[in-house]
C-alpha cells in the first residue's frame, strides 16, 4: 500500500488546479460580478444559481446548501473521492507525478479504490479498441460501416470489440497489475461456473464514460446470430463507479458544445449519438440501459444554466407509438427544466442514424431545425385518440385534456396552452378553457354561479326547467335574436330562406328551441300569417320559457324601413349564415393545425381548399350583411 502524499505535492496540486476548469466540468459558470463565477449547484437541486466559484481564492462556496472548500474539496464530494484519490485524480490531470512517503516516487494506487477501478476500465478500454482492428472483428467493423462509421468515427468514439473466449480481457488486465477483487468490483469480469470470466463475449463495445471524460462502463451490442444471450444490448452492471442513472453516452464530448449553445439533444441509442455528432448536431447525448430521467436531467441543468430562458432540451424519438409513449414519459419529467423542451420525430419513423443513412447529413440538421414543442406534441399525440369532427367527441377531448394542461406549472405557459387547446379541439369558447384550466390547476373545484331567476318569468309563471331566458343586450346573440324576429314577424319574406337555416345556426338554447318550434309549426313558408300562425308556434313550444321569448320578440321593433324589408331580411339571415360559416372555418383551421403538410399531404391540401372556399363563402355574405346590425 503506498505511503502519505507529500504535503509540497498536495500544494502544487492545488497550486496549477484551477477551480473554475475543474469546476467547469460538471456545471456552466457565468460571471456574477467582483470576479467571482455563479452556476447551479451540483450538490443541490435548484432553479436559480447559488454556486459561486472564485478563481482568484481556489474556492467555491453555494449559498443555498452551505457546500463549500477549494478545488480538492469539489472533487471529493462531486466524485465521491478520498482525498487521496482526489489530490490523485487532480495529478493526473495536471501532470503531476506524486511522490509518497514512506514510499519513494511512484503512482501505485490503493487497491480496490475508485481510481484503481478507473485505471482497469482506462486500460479495458484501450484493450478492446486493439480488438477492433482483428479478423474476428470483421462482423462489428462492417455493423459500424453498414451504419455510416469509418475507422475515424469508431476511434472518436472509442468503439472497441470484445473478443470470444472466456477471460481473455481478465488475463490481459492480470498482466496489467490489477487484482481479480478489483475487476469484479468493477464489473469487468465476473464468476464463472470453473473460475472468472469476462463479462462481455463477440460484442462490439462503446465505452461509456462520466462527464469528466473517465469511462466508467461499457455499451455492448450483439452482432452475431449464435451469440445464446439474445439481448440487442448489454450494460456493464452498476459499481461504485457506474450509476447509469447519473452517465450519458456522448456527454464527455458534448458538455461543452451544450453549454456553449445552450441545446442539448437526447436521443435513443449510441449510435444515434454517433449519427448525430458526425452530421453537425454535437450536443447530442443518450442514456445507457435505462430511460431517461431525473437525475439526467440534473446533470443538463447544471450545463445549460437553466435559468436561460433560451436554453432548449430536445428529445428525439421514433414516431411509432412506443415513441410516443416516451415522449409522454418525457413530459412527466420534462418540468424540470425551465429550458424550452421539445421533441423532434423523423419521418418514417427513422431514427437519427437511420436518417444519416438514407437522406445524410443535412437532413439530420433538419430534424433538430424542425422540432415541435413537447407539450404541443404530448397534447396532439392524445387528441389523436378523439372524433374532433363531433361535438361528442370535442366534449370528451377537453374532459381529457385540460387536466394534463392544468399539469403545466409555468402558468404563463399554462394559458397558452389552454388557448391552443380550444383551437386544436375546435372548441369556441377559448376563455372557457382556460378558466376551466386554472380552475384544475388550483386543485378547487369550479365555481358554480347560483342560478338567476328572471323576475319577469316568476310574473309570468313560466318552469325553471326549460331554457333560460337570454341576455336581450347580449351583443353575441344579436344575429339569432334579429333573424328570429324576421321569421316571426315577416315570413313573407323571411319565406324558403329562413327555413333553410339548420339548428347549428343558433347557439343559445332557448333559441334553437323557438327556430324548432317556427320548423315544427310548418316554417316561414307555411302560409301561416298573423296570430294564426304565432299560435301554431306557440303550441310547438316545448317550454314556457320559450313561449315567452316567442312573445317577447313578436313585439320587439325591427329597425327596417319601408319597401325595404325583403333586402333586410336577406343581409340579416346573411349575417347569421356568416357566423356559422366562421365556424366551419375555425373547424377546417383546427382540423389544418392537426395534420403535417407532408405526412398528411393529400388531406392537407383537400382541406386547405376547403377552406378557401369557405373563406370567399364568408366573404361574400360579409359583404351582403354589410352595416345591417
Amino acid at each position: 500500500m503506498a505511503g502519505r502524499i507529500r504535503e509540497s505535492d498536495i500544494a502544487l496540486v492545488r497550486e496549477r488546479s484551477r477551480i473554475d476548469e475543474v469546476v467547469g466540468d460538471q456545471v456552466s459558470l457565468k460571471r456574477a460580478g467582483g470576479g467571482a463565477l455563479k452556476g447551479l449547484c451540483p450538490f443541490h437541486d435548484e432553479k436559480t444559481p447559488s454556486f459561486n466559484v472564485r478563481p482568484s481564492h481556489g474556492t467555491f462556496h453555494c449559498f443555498g446548501c452551505g457546500e463549500g472548500g477549494d478545488v480538492i474539496a469539489f472533487v471529493m464530494k462531486v466524485e465521491h473521492l478520498s482525498f487521496v484519490e482526489a489530490v490523485e485524480r487532480l495529478a493526473d490531470r495536471a501532470g503531476i507525478q506524486l511522490t509518497y512517503e514512506g514510499g519513494g516516487v511512484t503512482i501505485q494506487r490503493d487497491r480496490g479504490t475508485r481510481s484503481r477501478l478507473i485505471e482497469a476500465h482506462k486500460a479495458a478500454a484501450e484493450y478492446y479498441a486493439e480488438q477492433l482492428a482483428t479478423p474476428e472483428a470483421q462482423a462489428a467493423r462492417e455493423f459500424l460501416a453498414e451504419r455510416g462509421f469509418d475507422e475515424a468515427a469508431a476511434r472518436q468514439f472509442g468503439c472497441g470489440f470484445a473478443p470470444g473466449g472466456w477471460d481473455k480481457l481478465t488475463k490481459h488486465l492480470l498482466g496489467r497489475g490489477f487484482e481479480l477483487t478489483e475487476l469484479i468490483k468493477s464489473q469487468l469480469t465476473k464468476e464463472g461456473r470453473q473460475g472468472p470470466i469476462d463479462r462481455f463475449h463477440r460484442r462490439l463495445l462503446w465505452p461509456i464514460k462520466d462527464i469528466g471524460g473517465e469511462v466508467v462502463g461499457f455499451g455492448a451490442r450483439r452482432i452475431f446470430d449464435d451469440d445464446p444471450i439474445q439481448a440487442k444490448y448489454l450494460n456493464t452492471s452498476e459499481s461504485m463507479i457506474y450509476k447509469k442513472s447519473n452517465v450519458l453516452f456522448g456527454l464527455d464530448q458534448a458538455k461543452k458544445e451544450i453549454a456553449k449553445r445552450k441545446q442539448a439533444v437526447i436521443v435513443e441509442g449510441y449510435t444515434d449519438v454517433m449519427a448525430m455528432h458526425l452530421a453537425g448536431v454535437p450536443t447530442a447525448v443518450a442514456s445507457c440501459g435505462t430511460a431517461f430521467g431525473t437525475d439526467h436531467m440534473n446533470v443538463l441543468r447544471r450545463l445549460l444554466i437553466d435559468d436561460d430562458v433560451n436554453g432548449e432540451v430536445i428529445f428525439t424519438f421514433d414516431g411509432d407509438e412506443a415513441g410516443q409513449k416516451a415522449a409522454l414519459k418525457a413530459f412527466e419529467g420534462e418540468q424540470t427544466f425551465s429550458a424550452q423542451t421539445y421533441i423532434a420525430v423523423a419521418p418514417d419513423n427513422m431514427d437519427p442514424c437511420e436518417l444519416r443513412q438514407a437522406k445524410g447529413d443535412v437532413a439530420v440538421r433538419d430534424l433538430v431545425a424542425r422540432r415541435t414543442p413537447l407539450i404541443e406534441f404530448a397534447i396532439k399525440a392524445q387528441l389523436k385518440a378523439y372524433d374532433l369532427d363531433s361535438v361528442d367527441g370535442r366534449v370528451e377531448a377537453l374532459k381529457k385534456m385540460v387536466p394534463f394542461v392544468a399539469q403545466i406549472k409555468d402558468r404563463a405557459k399554462r394559458d397558452g396552452y389552454a388557448t391552443r387547446l380550444a383551437w386544436w379541439v375546435g372548441w369556441d369558447d377559448e376563455a372557457m378553457v382556460v378558466r376551466r384550466v386554472r380552475q384544475v390547476s388550483g386543485g378547487k373545484a369550479p365555481v358554480v354561479a347560483a342560478q338567476r331567476v328572471d323576475p319577469n318569468q316568476i310574473a309570468l309563471g313560466v318552469e325553471v326547467d326549460g331554457p333560460a331566458r337570454p341576455n336581450p343586450r347580449d351583443p353575441r346573440l344579436v344575429p339569432e335574436r334579429e333573424v328570429l324576429k324576421v321569421a316571426l314577424r315577416m315570413p313573407e319574406y323571411a319565406g324558403p330562406l329562413y327555413d333553410s337555416l339548420p339548428d347549428e345556426a343558433f347557439t343559445e338554447p332557448a333559441y334553437v328551441a323557438l327556430h324548432r318550434a317556427i320548423r315544427d309549426a310548418g316554417g316561414a313558408s307555411s302560409g301561416l300569417a298573423g296570430t294564426a300562425y304565432l299560435d301554431a308556434i306557440s303550441q310547438a313550444c316545448s317550454h314556457a320559457s320559450v313561449r315567452s321569448v316567442l312573445t317577447e320578440l313578436a313585439v320587439e321593433p325591427l329597425t327596417v324601413k319601408q319597401n325595404d324589408e325583403f333586402r333586410y331580411v336577406s343581409m340579416v339571415i346573411a349575417r347569421l349564415q356568416e357566423v356559422q360559416v366562421g365556424k366551419q372555418v375555425e373547424d377546417v383551421k383546427s382540423r389544418l393545425r392537426r395534420l403535417s403538410p407532408i405526412k398528411d399531404a393529400e388531406e392537407y391540401r383537400a382541406l386547405w381548399g376547403d377552406l378557401v372556399a369557405l373563406e370567399e363563402y364568408r366573404k361574400a355574405l360579409l359583404q351582403q350583411s354589410a352595416g345591417v346590425l
